[in-house]
């Protein structure tokens, strides 16, 4: 056999093998989304919904941490933040409530750009700790400024109607309007982190000086990077305070930066799903064990700690690095 016929022969077995791996991820793909059009049948509404809200909020936030590198504390300004918008637009100004979440995403997006503008000068810790100050900052805002409603926060927040005709009081078509919302939010970060943009946000994590010497603008690329991440979170967080009808201080609170790191963690940095499925499982955690006599901070602390024992790329990207999982065309590449 010549080497010519060998090397048709290899090409066309990489190429078979290639279109097989597309289609296994294809077929998990369907699957899932299967899954989700038909769980409100199923399973309570309600619960989805704050699923999908906070799983949009993990992936948003891995966008910043998994794909560029830079841990923040303070994306509950982002989320609260746009929470408070979109729950006063709706309440108080009468907005749809597609146009009150447009302007709780817009004003995250600028409240990010002010935030990141400041933050980007530092790297690490200082960074981290930078974001914290910030989000504290906005925090206390937040308790003192007169449209929040101080501690009693904005309640009894209408849905609407979405585009003035789909009644969202109808707890099947508000799912749907999540779900909708959450697979667009989705879609815009599985381009992003695919695009030359996220090319470069990868190379910036894994050598920022070397991306310096090639010429980028470091500090732009992470500001862009930081301004797209806020601006999907307070999708999030606009979307969750027309489901849960009511906008409130522990939005903004510390702990829920606290819990979109866990949420990241546990699923596995740098996925496109990791955070999703760690979203899923402390969500169900504090769902579940919240009617129980079982204290669910202790409870999620412990499972924590099993995971990061265990899987130390977190549950799925545990997965992605096992033989299954390279078997089937999923890399890890954190």
């Amino acid at each position: 056999m010549s080497d010519m016929t060998r090397n048709d022969m290899t090409s066309t077995n990489s190429a078979g093998a290639g279109g097989g791996l597309v289609n296994a991820q294809a077929i998990f793909l369907l699957i899932g989304l299967a899954l989700l059009l038909a769980a409100p049948f199923f399973v309570y509404p309600i619960f989805l919904m704050k699923l999908l809200c906070f799983a949009l909020f993990a992936c948003a936030f891995n966008l910043l941490l998994g794909y560029t590198g830079l841990l923040s504390f303070g994306h509950a300004a982002f989320f609260g933040g746009a929470a408070y918008i979109t729950a006063h637009t709706v309440k108080e100004w009468g907005v749809t409530p597609e146009i009150g979440v447009l302007l709780g995403v817009l004003a995250a997006a600028f409240l990010g750009l002010v935030m990141g503008f400041v933050a980007i000068r530092r790297q690490g810790i200082y960074f981290a700790m930078i974001t914290l100050a910030l989000a504290q900052m906005f925090f206390f805002f937040c308790l003192q400024a007169e449209f929040t409603k101080g501690e009693d926060g904005i309640q009894s927040v209408p849905r609407g109607h979405l585009f003035g005709v789909v009644d969202l009081n109808n707890p099947i078509a508000m799912y749907f309007f999540v779900l909708a919302v959450f697979l667009i939010g989705m879609a815009i970060i599985w381009r992003f982190v695919n695009s030359p943009f996220g090319m470069i946000l990868k190379s910036i994590r894994e050598n920022e000086p070397r991306a310096v010497s090639l010429g980028y603008a470091v500090d732009r690329y992470k500001l862009g990077a930081f301004v797209m991440s806020a601006a999907l979170t307070g999708l999030a967080g606009g979307v969750k305070a027309l489901v849960f009808q009511f906008a409130t201080l522990t939005d903004v609170s510390w702990q829920m930066s606290g819990e979109v790191i866990l949420m990241t963690l546990l699923g596995g940095i740098g996925t496109l799903v990791g955070p999703i499925f760690g979203a899923g499982l402390v969500v169900t955690l504090q769902n579940y064990l919240a009617t129980s006599s079982f204290p669910v901070t202790i409870i999620t602390g412990v499972v924590f700690m099993v995971c990061v024992l265990v899987f130390r790329r977190g549950i799925i990207g545990e997965f992605y690095a096992s033989r299954l999982g390279r078997k089937l065309g999923f890399v890890h590449r954190r």
